[in-house]
């Protein structure tokens, strides 16, 4: 700029020679003093007009007048004197507001380079500005489309998607068939959904609920057999508990509930839906931000589901060990830990939740429900040990008609009189009670569907029980008078018992080489319990029965292996050998010593509930089964014996 300014200046210069030299009339020194003076008058006016030239491209000429106005410097910019022109362009220049004086003539010079050389300044910054400021825009505008084609390319995977003319036709297919609509499950109208519609277990109820109606709840193994409200009585009890002010249940405590029996896992802990498991990005695939960039993303399983609730497990005792075992630390620390090998805690980029799961552990506290058919003595001893033990009751021919009344006031039917009675001869379990009703309730409906009210009749009923070719589970029912050689012994399975038909005879051997004969298929045990009466009954008798061909038969041929049947064993062959008929409406049971005494055995309880359903007057059990009898027992006589001879004062008629 500078240059450009000297450029100008010179050109002016030998302009203003060649005018000195056409004047002719000009050759006295003065005039040639006044006009340097003018000369460098007019030189400062030109350098003046060129700065203000300058000044107008730089800010503009707008900008320039509305700066000069608000600076007050409008009428110094007009004047046609040098002074005042220099200090109007150093108000602009050093955007001054203040009156300053007048610069003088030999000021100018010096002011004006000065002012060129601010002049050159601003303008070298505004070129490198102009510069930054389009390098700037560029790389905005480069920033900007790849912004925009981002964003196209997200509105085209949002609008268009992976869905296709076909995939939207079958989702169209499987929202009409959302739509259709036949009606409830009989299971979800039948299912009891209040205490008192759980039916026959009224003691293991009250228990069950104490032990979860507690600031301190318990986890809680139900044993029983199939069919009598394990699974119902649980979920209606957490229901019923979070009433309780003492409970820790909120409202929204969940019930999650799973078949044991279908939990599998694999080791290597690639997938578990009950603990919990970690889907590495490489193998398992996670989530595919997550996997992109490496992480691991831990999926949690079912004990954290049902984390401030309760988590029931049907068939518990059908577990997989290791898995078992596994969730027994669970019940230990109440929390899941996982781990992953590709999971690294400096990572910046790991998300604060899956931080969280790793370095802490999933919430898993909930209160464990096991549910199983199996004999205790076959359950884990360690999670028996941290669970408190309730046994529900076989269901009685009376619980069996009670639901099934139930099931059919929730169905609408009308029942002829008899209806349940039938039904309870048949089956034992509730839910089998209902599928028979249910059957005959649409057997009802199909034959008569103009009728507003369903009306099952006996009929019906047996129609359905020929249909599933079922039978009377109780095959012989107590009788009120007495027969030679015969008794009715107790056999349990599972937490089933059963009445047993115990039947001996006794014909005269050659002496010393008799025959004792007995079933097969009854079991070593049950052999052994007839040589055990041989030397009670000589000891009560004298008889030796070497002299006597026995036979003693089980009626049916069921395996009875095991002790429990010795003492009844025991009175029938006494009773075929002296002639003298037992009662019929007695059962016994309990293991009979060489010397005479009743040992105790197990599964009283149920033998009891056995004994009932087959109109069983009186039981005799041991005496050191005498705490094993059912409280709040009705119906039937309970007593307990130590001798064979106590047992013949009850058992002969």
């Amino acid at each position: 700029m500078k240059g450009l300014l000297n450029h100008w200046f010179k050109k002016n210069k030998t302009e203003e020679i060649q005018e000195v030299e056409e004047k002719d009339s000009l050759s006295s020194q003065e005039e040639e003093r006044k006009e340097d003076v003018q000369s460098a008058h007019e030189k400062w006016h030109h350098e003046v007009d060129a700065l203000y030239t300058l000044l107008a491209n730089y800010y503009g000429s707008d900008k320039l007048v509305l700066k000069a106005t608000r600076l007050e410097a409008i009428p110094l910019i007009q004047s046609d004197t040098i002074q005042e022109r220099t200090a109007g362009l150093l108000k602009l220049i050093l955007d001054d507001p203040t009156d300053r004086p007048l610069p003088s003539e030999e000021e100018i010079p010096q002011l004006l380079m000065e002012i060129e050389d601010h002049l050159a300044e601003l303008i070298a910054r505004r070129a490198v500005e102009d510069r930054l400021d389009k390098a700037v825009a560029d790389k905005m505008q480069e920033r900007h489309e790849d912004y925009v084609k981002e964003i196209k390319s997200q509105l085209l995977k949002e609008n268009s998607g992976p869905d296709n003319a076909q995939t939207l036709k079958k989702l169209a297919h499987i929202e009409k068939m959302n739509q259709v609509k036949l009606a409830s499950s009989v299971s979800e109208v039948l299912r009891p959904q209040a205490v008192a519609e759980i039916i026959g277990q009224e003691i293991p109820m009250q228990f069950l609920l104490a032990k979860l109606a507690t600031p301190y709840p318990q986890h809680i193994i139900i044993y029983g057999p199939p069919g009598v409200g394990k699974t119902s009585a649980a979920r209606v009890a957490l229901e019923e508990v979070k009433k309780n002010v003492n409970s820790p249940f909120a409202e929204s405590a969940p019930f999650v509930e799973v078949d044991g029996t279908t939990l599998r896992w694999d080791p290597r802990d690639v997938t578990n839906p009950l603990l919990g498991s970690v889907h590495d990005p490489i193998y398992q695939g996670a989530k595919r931000d997550l996997a992109e960039t490496g992480i691991p993303e831990p999926k949690l399983g079912l004990v954290s589901d049902a984390h401030g609730g309760i988590l029931f497990i049907d068939e518990i005792g059908e577990m997989d060990p290791v898995l078992l075992n596994k969730l027994l630390k669970v019940l230990e620390d109440k929390r899941v830990s996982f781990e992953s090998a590709y999971y690294d805690p400096n990572d910046p980029q790991v998300p604060l939740y899956i931080k969280k799961l790793f370095e802490e552990g999933a919430p898993a506290d909930f209160v464990l429900i096991g549910a199983t058919t199996r004999d205790p003595r076959e359950i884990n001893p360690a999670l028996r040990s941290r669970c408190a033990e309730i046994y529900f009751n076989p269901l009685e021919p009376r619980d069996i008609q009670h639901i099934v009344s139930q099931a059919a006031q929730k169905l609408g039917a009308n029942l002829v009189e008899n209806v349940p009675e039938v039904i309870s001869n048949y089956v034992f379990e509730g839910r089998k009670a209902n599928t028979i009703l249910t059957d005959a309730y649409g057997l009802s409906r199909y034959r008569h569907p103009e009728q507003p009210e369903v009306l099952v009749q006996v009929e019906e009923v047996y129609e359905v029980l020929r249909s599933a070719r079922l039978t009377p589970y109780i095959s012989h029912k107590a009788e009120n008078h007495g027969e030679i050689g015969k008794i009715l012994g107790l056999g349990v399975h599972g937490f089933v018992g059963s009445v047993i038909e115990l039947e001996a005879i006794v014909f005269p051997g050659r002496e010393g080489k008799g025959t004792i004969r007995f079933n097969e298929t009854a079991g070593s045990m049950a052999r052994d319990a007839v040589f055990n009466a041989t030397a009670v009954i000589r000891s009560l008798t004298g008889e030796d029965l070497k002299d006597y061909d026995v036979h003693v038969n089980v009626v049916g041929g069921g395996n009875i292996d095991g002790p429990s049947a010795g003492c009844a064993t025991t009175l029938a062959i006494y009773s075929a050998l002296k002639n003298i008929p037992l009662r019929q409406d007695i059962a016994v049971t309990g293991e009979i010593s060489i010397q005479g005494r009743v040992r105790p055995v197990g599964g009283i309880a149920e033998k009891i509930f056995g004994a009932k359903q087959a109109g069983v007057k009186t039981v005799l059990i041991p005496k050191e089964n005498q705490a094993d009898i059912p409280s709040g027992l009705q119906g039937i006589q309970v007593i307990s014996i130590e001798t064979f001879r106590e047992a013949l004062e009850y058992a002969l008629f």
